[in-house]
């Protein structure tokens, strides 16, 4: 641990209580390792205490709400509900929880409001005022009554009570990324004409009476904090707003927002929990990779100026050091981590113990956690799939000893070569190129990949520590695998891009965005037409766009980032923002059907060409699953798995999981 990492592991209070660090784990939902009547599921506390065996000082838990009546949800679905009968799993929580000196604070919220979706809805959605709904704009959500307000005020004391009475910290009010806390704060969604609308000590009195109501049934000495966005980065409603953008801010300011602090330490709160963004401009309030580490810690900063109660920050803070130089400059009191500590439960211990090289990081790319949630999974982590199966997916050595033999330095066949190694086998890997990481050598070129290229640098950490037997420059046939003679082989040979049989395409400023990215063709030239509008066309035309070229995607169906694997909302809401801030210009409903000395011939449905100059055409059409030496084999050997692009071209979650759920039964 240096000296910087060091200020991470100093304690301090909140309000009553002490947290024997500065990292506190963020809340995040948990989907369905939450139970139907709202009690934590046998996974929900195996999740959070191994993250509490890693090292967290404070676990600030999933929201719940305190009834379901007003804004009422269907059974299982969204915000789980504190009940009498539900809160025995918060006890065993909390009390193994202090064993390891960790602190446990539940959050709690009033509700969706004009965020929910219908369908997750007893009935029509409600809101601060009369409007449209977020996910369905037809719908206008119905006003919340004043009744209903006090009704749910009255609501928060005895779910409060009944957590304490189980032996939890504190509590954190859910008033930021435009839920209904948030919606009653701020004047773009509360125009209402009683008590809790009008100026903004009006708006307040709603998480106000809550904090009093708490405090009546818990005592003026339980800890309660306050979460709530500094700044939502909107121009209007559904258009958020980018990083260093010029616009007019529609939402909360950051000027009102420091008086909001102000006005919250003035009212009794213990602390603050300050970030950014809303639903409208969601890439704030869940930052995919495409944000830098620490987008948030600024808002804190702020915050941190103006209060004298303890501040967190947060918003991908999973880099140590700049962990660590938040606290050490004095910009937060502590560091919330949130997919951080999806990635790797023990973040914390390994920081503590100096071995930051071996942390495992969260990539933003929300296709474990956040893609599974709003489906109605549980929520677990590309990277790690074991997160959220803490107990079923523990590694555990083998029994017998094998000798596994893997094809391909991809993310697979490194996950498979780790995850084999860990159980205790003789892990021989072979890459035909002359590094491992396959496709993700190539996005980590890209500056907004920079978590990919720590994600590479963890793996071959890992597997030069497990001493896994790594032969590059090989390609490996059958006559190979026969005289090595492996008790199990596991093909991880992964995938090629598909190559369009058209008129012209052998050109010489034709090339895939594989070569492009991985230098094996010259640099692109400044007036270029990306072919594919999926994730890898779309970020490669941003790169380059980010360079000052002049860049088209063309794309065959009728919207961006709609083939291939599904893109995360936020992360697609923020790839098109991007692309439109550089300049990006898209065309849609197009197919290219021959290449000319000028540049690319694209076609219409309706059988129109016309003629995109350009002096580079980029192929981005898909991928296709390298599976020859597969097919060779298929049938003349036993224990024979096929794995990750090899198997099905789609995403770096399906590789790595793939490679998991086989190496973890070996």
């Amino acid at each position: 641990m240096d000296d910087v990492t060091r200020h991470l592991f100093k304690p301090i209070r909140i309000g009553s209580v002490e947290i024997k660090n500065r990292i506190a784990l963020a809340p995040m939902g948990l989907g369905s390792l939450v139970n139907t009547d709202g009690s934590l599921g046998p996974r929900a506390v195996d999740y959070y205490l191994e993250r509490v065996h890693g090292g967290v000082g404070l676990i600030i838990t999933h929201a719940c709400k305190v009834e379901n009546e007003i804004d009422a949800l269907k059974p299982g679905m969204g915000f789980p509900v504190i009940t009498y009968t539900g809160v025995g799993p918060w006890a065993e929580l909390a009390d193994a929880a202090h064993a390891f000196g960790a602190k446990v604070f539940v959050q709690l919220s009033a509700g969706f409001g004009r965020t929910a979706h219908p369908h997750i809805l007893r009935d029509k959605p409600v809101s601060a005022s009369a409007l449209s709904n977020y996910w369905d704009p037809e719908i206008t959500c119905r006003e919340v009554t004043t009744d209903e307000v006090e009704t749910l005020v009255k609501a928060f004391g005895p779910a409060a009570e009944l957590l304490a009475e189980c032996g939890v910290d504190g509590f954190e009010l859910h008033g930021h990324e435009g839920y209904l806390f948030d919606q009653f704060t701020t004047a773009i969604w509360n125009r209402r004409t009683d008590r809790y609308g009008g100026d903004l000590a009006s708006r307040l009195r709603f998480p106000l009476e809550v904090l009093l109501e708490i405090r009546k049934h818990v005592g003026k000495d339980f800890p309660v904090q306050y979460r709530f966005g500094l700044k939502h980065y909107i121009k209007r409603l559904w258009q958020g707003a980018l990083p260093g953008e010029r616009y007019v801010e529609a939402g909360r300011d950051i000027e009102e927002g420091l008086t909001m602090a102000r006005m919250l330490e003035d009212a009794g709160f213990d602390a603050l929990h300050v970030d950014a963004g809303c639903y409208d401009s969601w890439y704030w309030a869940h930052p995919p990779g495409y944000h830098a580490y620490g987008c948030m810690v600024e808002m804190a900063e702020e915050v941190k100026k103006v209060v004298k109660i303890p501040v967190i920050a947060v918003g991908r803070l999973d880099e140590p050091e700049l962990a660590g130089k938040v606290i050490a400059q004095g910009k937060a009191d502590l560091v919330a981590i949130g997919r951080g500590f999806l990635a790797d439960s023990f973040w914390a211990k390994k920081v503590e113990e100096g071995q930051q090289r071996r942390i495992r990081p969260c990539v933003g790319c929300h296709d474990g956690c956040m893609a599974r949630l709003v489906v109605g999974k549980a929520t677990s982590c590309a990277v790690n799939p074991a997160s959220g199966r803490e107990r079923s997916y523990n590694l555990r050595r083998a029994k017998q000893p094998r000798h596994v033999m893997i094809i391909g330095g991809g993310v697979a066949g490194m996950e498979a070569g780790r995850v084999a190694s860990l159980r205790g086998h003789k892990v021989s890997l072979y890459e035909k190129g002359d590094q491992l990481g396959g496709h993700v050598t190539e996005s980590a070129i890209m500056p907004f990949k920079a978590s990919e290229k720590r994600l590479l640098e963890w793996y071959h950490t890992e597997l030069e520590t497990l001493h896994v037997e790594i032969h590059l420059k090989t390609n490996v046939t059958p006559e190979l695998v026969y005289k090595k003679k492996p008790d199990t082989l596991i093909v991880a040979s992964g995938s090629r891009p598909i190559r369009l049989n058209i008129p012209g395409i052998d050109k010489q400023n034709v090339v895939t965005a594989c070569d492009l990215l991985a230098g094996k063709k010259e640099q692109a030239g400044e007036e270029i037409v990306v072919i594919g509008g999926g994730r890898v066309g779309c970020e490669t035309a941003l790169w380059l766009a980010q360079q000052g070229k002049q860049v088209t995607v063309v794309e065959r169906l009728h919207d961006l980032l709609m083939a291939g694997s599904p893109v995360p909302w936020m992360n697609r809401k923020m790839l098109l923002d991007l692309l439109d801030l550089n300049h990006v210009k898209v065309m849609t409903g197009l197919s290219l059907v021959e290449v000319i000395g000028e540049g690319a011939v694209v076609m219409r449905r309706d059988s129109h060409r016309q003629t995109l100059p350009a002096d580079t055409i980029i192929l981005a059409v898909g991928l296709e699953s390298v599976q020859e030496v597969y097919r060779s084999l298929q049938g003349r050997m036993a224990n024979l798995y096929v794995i990750g692009d090899a198997r099905k071209s789609w995403n770096m979650m399906s590789a790595i999981w793939d490679a998991y759920e086989v190496a973890r039964a070996l």
